[in-house]
């Protein structure tokens, strides 16, 4: 029997500090909602507005999984692991925090806002060696389709997550739909809805609205909307 859960996009948590607006999906700092802590593996998943010349001073992560997905403007990456790097949107960054690192994020820019999507996933390893990657996608390849940027294995399209799990961009137009079929039968898929609208299996989702779904081996996903833009992150259920 297929299991749904269904976040509404003005059901999440809020953060302004002023420098920094954040959406959160999941409980995260001072947002704590016990209906909330996690999707399976799926622990965080943040929708941030960073202002020009702001960011997050460097701090410390260990254990975890943390993919940045920039949506707009330019994202100054920097971490203990000797990494300096810019993201911007079509590209998709990951860090294994693992045994413990220190980074910083910054808006590059001193005349716009940076927006990103910060997702933090459990691995299924503890304490491995710390791991930095970041990829540039082409993106009219996600152009009615479900372009993988993110999978367990080295040798596939997109980044390395320490864990089973597939995440998949797609920009659709009005009326196009699709099936998702997903890697694995323990596995859940938790959908975002980034821009535009859709329904996904008879749920009918807006703008910033997050689904998820389990125990089933295929999603159907259909664009209520031109430039509809949609985020599917499969995880495993358990943690």
């Amino acid at each position: 029997m297929e299991n749904t859960v269904l976040h509404l996009a003005n059901t999440r948590g809020t953060a302004n500090h002023g420098w920094l607006e954040s959406n959160h999906t999941f409980s995260f700092a001072n947002y704590h909602n016990p209906e909330r802590m996690h999707f399976g593996v799926l622990r965080v998943l943040n929708d941030d507005k960073v202002a020009a010349a702001k960011g997050f001073g460097t701090h410390p992560h260990d254990n975890m999984e943390i993919i940045s997905i920039p949506l707009e403007g330019d994202l100054e990456h920097k971490d203990s692991m000797g990494n300096t790097t810019v993201i911007k949107n079509g590209d998709i960054q990951i860090m294994s925090a693992g045994t413990g690192v220190f980074h910083s994020e910054y808006n590059k820019n001193d005349d716009q806002l940076v927006k990103f999507l910060q997702i933090w996933v459990y691995p299924n390893k503890r304490n491995v060696t710390p791991k930095y990657d970041q990829i540039t996608l082409n993106k009219s390849d996600r152009k009615n389709n479900f372009q993988q940027i993110l999978s367990p294995n080295a040798t596939d399209a997109g980044v390395q997550i320490q864990q089973e799990a597939w995440f998949h961009l797609g920009t659709f137009d009005q009326g196009f739909s699709s099936t998702y079929q997903l890697n694995k039968n323990t596995n859940g898929v938790y959908a975002f809805i980034i821009k535009g609208t859709a329904t996904i299996e008879n749920q009918d989702l807006n703008t910033k609205d997050g689904f998820g779904i389990w125990n089933t081996e295929t999603i159907t996903i259909t664009a209520n909307s031109s430039d509809t833009e949609i985020l599917l992150m499969e995880v495993p259920m358990s943690l």
